[in-house]
């Protein structure tokens, strides 16, 4: 049994470590081309979601499909807050982030219609977009299953950094993950380890506030303060504002800046909303049409056009002209895919470790990677 003096003195310790929490200090907003450019990522996400959820009504796209309207800030401010060869590791809503990260959207949306032309060849669909020249490895269908990841990857680069090269470690890694991945004891692994091996991971929670269909607050213990979670743990926590692009970049600028000079983890709530259900099956009938529509007026997108008009003055014809420009680009996408041939059966025996299903045939780069690809 616990003495009375020692309880006195963990409060005490806890305390203490309360008192000195790490002090967010923004950074500085970008100009006014960055934001043009984080606008039109912006639109193109939107614009490619609602493609996709057309596509997948016609049948064109099967199995599950997690759509990301709502939520397009997060993946932008803070992809934009990293270097291009920081690591990225997702959960299985994964379009949006792999969009942000430079992924030319009609291999996206080819992997979506599980073509050939696709970033995995068709195999992985919606929840595993793979971009390897883009330091980004994959959206994962297993709720909670790429935050060890995370920490592995973080670990990579350390070990890269430090001991092969002989330097100091100058990597952040980015794992984002749902609100129902809170649940999953491999996060608290991940943590645990990140936090024993001073490793530089940014866990990005995407709160959306439904894990599927039920609220954090039915499904997740002390979801009013989740600074608890990683406070077990010795990890540095902080909110940020997941619907506004400019303030969000800011804080997570800061903190990629510390992870990146202290070498160690760091947990990101993102508050954000999604706007359609959780699938494209989802009904969303456990949370109200009021509910969606005060959350929607508050949309980041048209936050960031208003600013963009008041701050810089720019014309409400140039913001259209960028809209313009994105549905053609996804619209060529789409056709794109769809001409995409379809996935061979001879693919089945690629890209495998064994040959337990058949002859192992080897393997072949993705159409996106190769130089002679259209």
């Amino acid at each position: 049994m616990m003495s009375t003096e020692f309880l006195i003195q963990t409060r005490e310790n806890i305390d203490e470590m309360k008192d000195n929490a790490f002090q967010l200090t923004q950074a500085e907003a970008p100009g006014k081309e960055v934001l043009l450019g984080w606008l039109r990522q912006m639109l193109l996400i939107r614009e490619f979601e609602v493609r996709t959820m057309q596509a997948y009504q016609n049948r064109l796209i099967g199995g599950f499909c997690h759509i990301y309207i709502g939520q397009e800030a997060v993946a932008v401010g803070s992809i934009a807050a990293v270097n291009p060869d920081d690591p990225i590791v997702l959960a299985y809503r994964d379009h949006g982030h792999a969009l942000a990260r430079g992924m030319d959207p009609k291999y996206c949306m080819a992997e979506m219609f599980g073509r050939i032309g696709g970033c995995a060849k068709g195999k992985g669909g919606s929840m595993h977009m793979f971009d390897a020249e883009h330091y980004l490895y994959g959206g994962h269908g297993i709720v909670g299953a790429q935050t060890p990841l995370g920490a592995g990857l973080a670990f990579a680069t350390k070990y890269e950094d430090e001991v092969i090269k002989g330097g100091k470690s100058s990597h952040v890694t980015l794992c984002y993950l749902g609100d129902g991945a809170l649940n999953q004891g491999c996060f608290y692994e991940a943590m645990n380890l990140a936090s024993l091996q001073d490793l530089p991971v940014i866990f990005v929670l995407e709160n959306n506030r439904y894990s599927m269909g039920t609220s954090i607050e039915r499904g997740t213990s002390m979801a009013h303060d989740l600074r608890v979670k990683s406070e077990a743990h010795g990890i540095h926590h902080a909110i940020v504002d997941g619907k506004n692009v400019i303030d969000l970049y800011k804080d997570f600028k800061s903190i990629a800046d510390w992870c990146r000079e202290e070498s160690r983890p760091f947990f990101v709530e993102a508050e954000t909303y999604r706007y359609k259900g959780h699938s494209m099956s989802d009904p969303r009938k456990y949370r109200t049409k009021d509910e969606e529509l005060v959350e929607e007026s508050n949309d980041s997108i048209a936050s960031l056009k208003n600013y963009l008009s008041e701050e810089y003055d720019v014309a409400s014809d140039a913001l259209k002209q960028i809209a313009q420009q994105v549905k053609a680009q996804v619209k060529q996408a789409v056709e794109w895919a769809n001409n995409s041939p379809e996935t061979p059966m001879n693919e089945l025996y690629k890209d495998v470790f064994t040959d337990h299903w058949g002859p192992y045939a080897g393997t072949s780069k993705p159409e996106m990677l190769d130089e002679g690809g259209a």
